[in-house]
């Protein structure tokens, strides 16, 4: 299939097996999940009554005193005790094959493409390093306001001028998520920038 540049004249080819395949939901919310959880920290951690320090004396005898039986000053039901069922660090990150999370990534391509949400165009080398040139930039391609540039190789003019925009991200091939696809409105992708999407995704 051929998808039309926003910026200037004619076409480019792109494969039917990256662009124009059916979405599957089930394989896209199961990597959106995956990477999510990977991103956790995990480092949690609280204390049992074994590992809280002091407590090794019975604090007063078990009969005859009128109070309750205690074996330990750190009790978990003791102030300063320990937790009953204590958070330990772990490891949240799900495992998702790379077969799986590439064709995730087509089928998102493909449903962005259906529903009119990716721009093609041309390059987007960036000669300003303004935001307010960059806005006009953006209204004047049809952006819109909440959108994720993709280029091959990032321009530091246009990350400059784009960063004071809360909704806009720009990245290089190389940073592709399948979450950064989903979050914004739009995605614009250069040409050279869609080459290598077809090569790495083919």
């Amino acid at each position: 299939m051929e998808i039309k540049f926003k910026n200037a004249s004619g076409s480019i080819a792109v494969a039917d097996d990256i662009f124009n395949v059916a979405f599957n939901e089930p394989l896209v919310h199961q990597v959106v999940t995956a990477y999510f959880a990977g991103s956790r920290s995990g480092t949690k951690a609280q204390k049992t009554r074994s590992e809280v320090s002091g407590g090794g004396a019975k604090p007063w005898k078990q009969k005859g005193s009128g109070r309750a039986r205690a074996g330990t000053i750190r009790s978990p039901i003791w102030r300063g005790g320990g937790v009953s069922f204590a958070a330990k660090p772990r490891d949240y990150s799900k495992k998702v094959n790379r077969k799986m999370y590439r064709a995730a990534l087509r089928s998102i391509f493909s449903e962005l493409q259906r529903q009119d949400r990716l721009c093609l165009v041309e390059e987007l080398n960036f000669s300003s390093n303004k935001t307010k040139d960059f806005v006009s930039y953006a209204a004047e391609m049809g952006f819109g306001q909440d959108f994720l540039l993709i280029t091959e190789s990032l321009n530091e003019n246009l990350f400059l001028a784009s960063r004071n925009i809360p909704s806009v991200v720009v990245v290089d091939v190389e940073a592709i998520d399948p979450v950064l696809l989903l979050r914004h409105e739009k995605v614009a992708i250069d040409k050279l920038a869609i080459e290598r999407i077809n090569e790495w995704l083919s």
